[in-house]
């Protein structure tokens, strides 16, 4: 199976560098394009794929073709390799807001094509993806793709009306959980703390606290209640986040970003 990645930034290397090393996909099999010469040198060095600066190449060659650019490049490029797709070629990708009706637009002929949305903890293969395929895309091709994003986490399908919220709340959201693990970090610098010190408490802090999410299954309430003592110091420390508007913040920063996701 070979995989081909047009547009070879963070995201693109952390998905290749995930699918690699849990064994997915080999290094030889994998082929990769960028503009920027500095990402394609980066990845052959790093990663030990192909690199190429044709798009057109990568696509000839690949089984399952990633559009891993930006995507305000998504209509020049589909625009250039459109000719070299392939009826039983597989195109995933990873652009917010571009959806299948707009791509199966833009190909002008019948596409396999899967929408995703990943996060950067796949540098860490802890992300997790929402996939939606579209209806030429067959049951087993999309286990097959979903196979694939799984060597940088997990994964999960859903109807396209979902992506949009899959970007506030998965996609953009390690950014607001980075601000959040920051002015923890800083609050206890300010308590004495050292800086390196505060940065490990607070990241180890929200780390585990999402897993007790995960692997306990009780609502986040209830573990908040665990935690709140009666008259103690972290139910003070909560009225304060509720004073100023801590959750009203966060939801309206989602809503923003999914406001912006949809004008794509």
């Amino acid at each position: 199976m070979k995989l081909g990645f047009i547009g070879c930034g963070n995201m693109a290397f952390a998905m290749i560098g995930g699918i690699i090393n849990k064994g997915i996909s080999s290094t030889e099999d994998v082929i990769a394009s960028d503009a920027y010469e500095p990402a394609l040198t980066k990845a052959a060095d790093e990663l030990k794929i192909q690199i190429t600066t044709n798009n057109k190449a990568v696509t000839a060659k690949a089984d399952i073709l990633f559009l891993s650019v930006k995507p305000q490049y998504y209509e020049a490029v589909i625009k250039e390799i459109k000719e070299t797709v392939r009826e039983n070629q597989i195109i995933v990708t990873i652009a917010p807001g571009k959806t299948l009706d707009w791509l199966l637009t833009g190909f002008g002929k019948p596409v396999k094509i899967v929408r995703c949305m990943p996060n950067t903890p796949a540098l860490v293969c802890e992300g997790i993806t929402g996939v939606c395929p579209n209806g030429l895309v067959t049951i087993d091709e999309l286990e097959l793709v979903c196979r694939v994003l799984s060597g940088f986490g997990k994964t999960e399908v859903l109807t396209e009306n979902l992506m949009d919220a899959v970007v506030a709340v998965s996609g953009s959201s390690p950014a607001y959980v980075f601000m959040f693990i920051e002015a923890m970090a800083d609050a206890a610098v300010a308590d004495g703390m050292p800086r390196a010190q505060a940065y490990r408490f607070a990241a180890q802090a929200v780390y585990g606290s999402a897993k007790m999410v995960l692997e306990t299954g009780k609502h986040p309430a209830e573990l908040k209640d665990m935690v709140c003592s009666p008259g103690g110091t972290t139910i003070e420390a909560v009225r304060a986040l509720e004073k100023n508007g801590f959750r009203s913040s966060v939801m309206e920063a989602m809503k923003a970003c999914t406001s912006k996701a949809k004008g794509l």
